[in-house]
């Protein structure tokens, strides 16, 4: 090349990049300058409407509405939280809040107690499952929505409160003592047998890794050998503790997730910092459908070092980080800045919301366009979909009569009587329902009113919309209608067809009155599918090595 080729290509890059940098900086301006005239239309719209409109208007509604839209074309996850909201959001991501430590809710036509958490002032002061709330100091909430005599329930630590409940036939007075209430992120754990642990990890609030870590420990003392860890039901949350729990069981100094977005400050790789507390324990994870975000960083980052066998049905599928941003007026927003990455270079995220369909609806991942990963021992893993188990267990899928019982408060209210007879029962894991309780419970409901349709009525009523069309109807609705005598008759008998679900639900109802949240758990158990299928692997190590090992599609 000659000098002045060599020059004019020199002027040409020059001009190039110059051509560049002018371009991107009109691009940027010309963005500012949309978002600076959109926000001033938006402003000036509000101020008009409040001059010129017809009615009267609240601009401090009006806005929010108008910001809860924009934020709804983007994801879920993206959040408004003005200043009168705060406590609660402080509530979900700290699990913390000023009150009396008490579940309440609404059952035949009022507010009552249905959980007093065990320690706190609701429980200590003795307020019990199904007491109506009445009175909140001087105030009558008997008709007053949940929402309200929960805010009235709360306030600072310290300060007292007063509530009148009835309680069957009496009327009763509690003076408590609000306290600053710590939900538990480990609201049970104990020994199914001489060695096998479980621990029940629902939230991912603060402290959820030194709960799960204090759970183990104290379930090695006591001689374990295997270890559940139950992610089931479980909405996720704080990402640092999700990292801390994976730590338990990997090594130091493993990658356990990326977060990976737009800005330069949101990307950032999360290692394991300290030495794991057991990292040869058998491990089983259970997970479900509503596992998601922090549970699925668990699950996936333990499955991607082949380090636990995953059993249940796939994750959510909540690959996105949110970010919390402050406004001004004391107000937050929750925004998505990122989306994070397990071990394995895969996200777990499912659904597109860039990409939403001409009608509204949301994409998901298809299966063509799913890439494939691999774990630590060369596992087949695919991304786009949440975390899929090494082994499922179909949902557990109960009969309509269940559904009516508990829609009804039936099984509510009986375990209530129940309670109020027996001054006590057995441990959780040891109590049973009597053939003596379940005719009582049969005898209980008579007179009540628990109609439902059966799945057969359903489908039986379905084909005769369908039938009626057709001109041969008439010469076969005597037999429709014999065919539909039968099945009612057979619904008759749905209380002992289905006896042994009904006694499960009862069973745990009634032990929740003695033993609260964790005896409820713990009655749960008993009888679960994927307990039963865990066990099965736990007393099969060759089982263990083969999913952990084998390639796997």
């Amino acid at each position: 090349m000659n000098t002045n080729s060599r020059k004019s290509f020199f002027i040409g890059g020059f001009v190039i990049l110059v051509l560049s940098m002018t371009l991107a900086f009109q691009v940027k301006n010309d963005k500012l300058f949309a978002l600076a005239k959109n926000i001033d239309i938006f402003a000036t719209l509000i101020r008009e409407l409040d001059s010129y409109y017809v009615d009267e208007i609240d601009p401090d509604q009006l806005v929010t509405v108008g910001i809860n839209a924009m934020l709804e074309e983007l994801d879920p996850y993206t959040e408004y939280i003005p200043e009168e909201d705060s406590d609660d959001f402080r509530m979900l991501t700290t699990g913390e809040y000023g009150g009396i430590g008490a579940l309440i809710g609404n059952r035949g036509g009022g507010n009552m107690i249905l959980m007093p958490y065990t320690g706190f002032p609701a429980q200590s002061t003795g307020l019990k499952i199904a007491d109506m709330i009445l009175k909140i100091d001087s105030v009558d909430v008997s008709s007053k929505p949940t929402s309200q005599v929960s805010e009235l329930l709360k306030g600072p630590a310290n300060t007292p409160v007063k509530v009148v409940v009835k309680r069957d036939q009496d009327t009763l007075e509690f003076s408590l003592i609000r306290k600053k209430i710590s939900l538990k992120n480990v609201p049970y754990y104990g020994k199914l047998d001489e060695q096998t642990g479980y621990i029940k990890l629902g939230d991912f609030t603060t402290n959820a890794s030194a709960e799960v870590r204090n759970a183990l420990v104290d379930l090695k003392s006591q001689g374990i050998s295997r270890l559940i860890l139950d992610v089931r039901d479980n909405p996720g949350g704080l990402l640092n503790e999700a990292v801390e729990i994976v730590n338990l069981f990997i090594p130091k100094g493993k990658e356990v997730v990326k977060t990976i977005g737009k800005l330069q400050n949101v990307n950032f790789t999360y290692k394991t910092t300290k030495t794991p507390v057991d990292k040869d324990i058998p491990l089983v994870v259970l997970i479900n459908e509503r596992s998601a975000s922090a549970a699925e960083i668990v699950a996936g980052a333990l499955q991607d070092y082949d380090r636990a066998v995953l059993l249940g049905r796939r994750s959510f599928g909540k690959g996105l980080v949110q970010t919390t941003i402050p406004l001004t007026y004391n107000a937050q927003a929750k925004i998505t800045t990122a989306k994070y990455y397990i071990p394995s270079g895969r996200c777990i995220q499912a659904i597109d919301y860039a990409q939403s369909r001409e009608n509204g609806s949301l994409t998901t991942v298809p299966d063509s366009l799913r890439k494939e990963f691999r774990t630590a021992n060369g596992r087949l893993v695919l991304d786009g979909a949440g975390i899929e188990p090494d082994e499922s267990v179909e949902e557990v899928r109960y009969a309509p009569i269940s559904y009516t019982l508990v829609a009804g408060n039936h099984i509510f209210d009986f375990a209530t009587q129940y309670f109020y007879s027996h001054p006590s029962i057995s441990s959780p894991n040891e109590f049973q329902i009597s053939d003596q309780d379940y005719e009582d419970f049969k005898k209980f409901l008579e007179g009540k009113d628990y109609d439902y349709t059966t799945y057969t009525e359903k489908s039986l009523q379905d084909l005769e919309k369908y039938l009626e069309k057709e001109d041969y109807f008439k010469e076969i609705q005597d037999q429709l209608d014999a065919i539909k005598n039968k099945v009612n008759h057979s619904k008759e008998n749905d209380l002992n067809t289905h006896m042994s679900e009904i006694r499960k639900i009862l069973r745990e109802e009634i032990v929740s009155r003695y033993y609260y949240q964790e005896g409820m758990i713990a009655a749960s158990l008993e009888g679960d599918p994927a307990i039963s299928l865990a066990k099965t692997y736990f007393d099969s190590p060759s089982k263990i090595t083969s999913v952990l090992t084998a390639s796997k599609k």
